[in-house]
């Protein structure tokens, strides 16, 4: 197969766009993320792919920890503020308000939903890590549609 038909068979999954947030040290970080699937009902695990050269892949390999704030539809500008680093002040990224999950790790307060977890895998396979969660914590703000790449135009070069 070349390769040209395998990004383009590979761009035809429906991608959720969520934002990950890290803490470790006594430092937070924030990204936007799409690779996202939820993995297991019992116990509860979703899996992230997290680009290796990015700040938060270091600092959830290090905390062994993360949230992710789901997105809804018509979130755009919070993705896109994101995918490049912001430094947390006076309770936000940028624009945008975040909290502290129980974990540490901090969640977009804007976001409908979010979920807490501890990492239970870490595979440094590709150019980005797979990374499998145990969920702690979930929270649900209000009833949303997803955010997806499809509505915002957006193709992951990675």
């Amino acid at each position: 197969m070349d390769e040209k038909a395998k990004k383009q068979a590979l761009l035809m999954i429906p991608y959720g766009l969520f934002v990950l947030g890290a803490a470790h040290g006594g430092t937070a970080t924030a990204a936007t993320v799409n690779w996202v699937t939820q993995a297991s009902f019992n116990p509860p695990l979703v899996v992230v792919g997290i680009k290796k050269d990015s700040g938060s892949h270091a600092m959830v390999k290090d905390s062994k920890k993360f949230a992710l704030s789901m997105l809804a539809a018509g979130q755009k500008g919070i993705a896109g503020a994101f995918f490049r680093h912001v430094e947390p002040k006076d309770g936000k990224f940028g624009d945008f308000a975040f909290e502290n999950g129980a974990n540490g790790a901090p969640i977009i307060s804007d976001a409908p939903a979010s979920v807490e977890c501890e990492v239970v895998g870490f595979y440094e396979l590709g150019d980005h890590s797979v990374v499998v969660g145990k969920v702690t914590d979930a929270h649900v703000k209000r009833d949303a549609e997803a955010l997806t790449m499809k509505e915002t135009g957006w193709n992951y070069g990675g």
